[in-house]
């Protein structure tokens, strides 16, 4: 197995067997992400990835339950790409139960309902997407490149082709200045998508991103944590999806918290009251990472 660079992948896929198809993110303009600001984008050779598959088949082929396609939005490729793919993981991992990946509503939005339909019978059966937030104007401000009108036209057109969907929101993005928007219409978005599972992570600047230097020059100040608190309380008080687990276990989380929407709203929104009145301790920031 082969890996360029710093791989990353969901805490839900930590024993899943990461596969990178894709170098970089074909997007790559978030101003808050660092993950991948030192790879050019690229598809893998074909070959290179089936070998890839092969050889792990060989060493680990019946312990595989889950494959995770890396990188960053590997959902990007073409179907002429993702055909042969899915078709050797299922051949080189007999019990394999789940594939899934990255993917961006511009990824979705450039794919036909056959193509991912297709690909759902292929076996690609779940998607990471991260809106980061529902606010319009907090995310042109982190240049995601998508509204949340088309987050919700990609969510449908997902839905549609029976992938599941974990939606992931960002607490902190909209900076102190839009903190109740974002929080309120990413709850919104989260409803709207409608996805099988949401989390949340929490802002931190990085160093190498356009956002540190805005923070820099004092045009983006990061709310603090009891902000951030209020902006997650408000998120599980107003989502209100069909059926989503939820998880805040990201290790940027100052509060872990996992439950049901909208099942366990009650419950959940006790857990952040608590920490709120200080009867919770919160992580401390020496264990909070990316």
């Amino acid at each position: 197995m082969r890996y360029e660079g710093t791989v990353y992948r969901p805490p839900s896929e930590a024993t899943s067997y990461l596969l990178q198809a894709t170098i970089g993110c074909s997007w790559n303009h978030c101003t808050y992400c660092a993950m991948y600001r030192d790879k050019r984008f690229r598809v893998r050779p074909l070959a290179e990835i089936l070998k890839d598959i092969a050889d792990a088949g060989v060493t680990y082929g019946q312990r595989v339950r889950k494959v995770f396609v890396m990188d960053g939005d590997a959902l990007v490729m073409d179907l002429a790409m993702w055909e042969p793919i899915l078709k050797a993981i299922g051949e080189a991992f007999p019990n394999v139960r789940r594939v899934s990946c990255y993917a961006t509503a511009l990824n979705l939005l450039a794919k036909s309902p056959q193509e991912l339909i297709r690909l759902r019978e292929l076996g690609l059966g779940l998607l990471y997407i991260g809106p980061e937030s529902g606010d319009d104007v907090t995310l042109k401000g982190i240049a995601k490149g998508a509204t949340a009108a088309n987050h919700i036209e990609a969510a449908t057109k997902a839905r549609q082709a029976c992938m599941k969907q974990s939606v992931i929101f960002l607490l902190g993005a909209g900076g102190a200045d839009r903190s109740v928007e974002h929080a309120t219409e990413s709850a919104r978005l989260a409803t709207g998508m409608d996805p099988e599972f949401v989390s949340v992570l929490t802002l931190t600047i990085i160093e190498s991103t356009p956002l540190h230097k805005l923070a820099e020059t004092q045009r983006f100040d990061l709310p603090d944590i009891n902000c951030l608190m209020d902006e997650l309380r408000v998120f599980i008080a107003e989502a209100n999806p069909t059926d989503a687990i939820f998880r805040s276990n990201h290790a940027s989380n100052y509060l872990p918290i996992a439950g049901r929407l909208p099942r366990d709203r009650d419950a959940i929104l006790r857990q952040i009251d608590a920490a709120r009145a200080g009867d919770t301790a919160l992580r401390p920031e020496s264990y909070r990472g990316l």
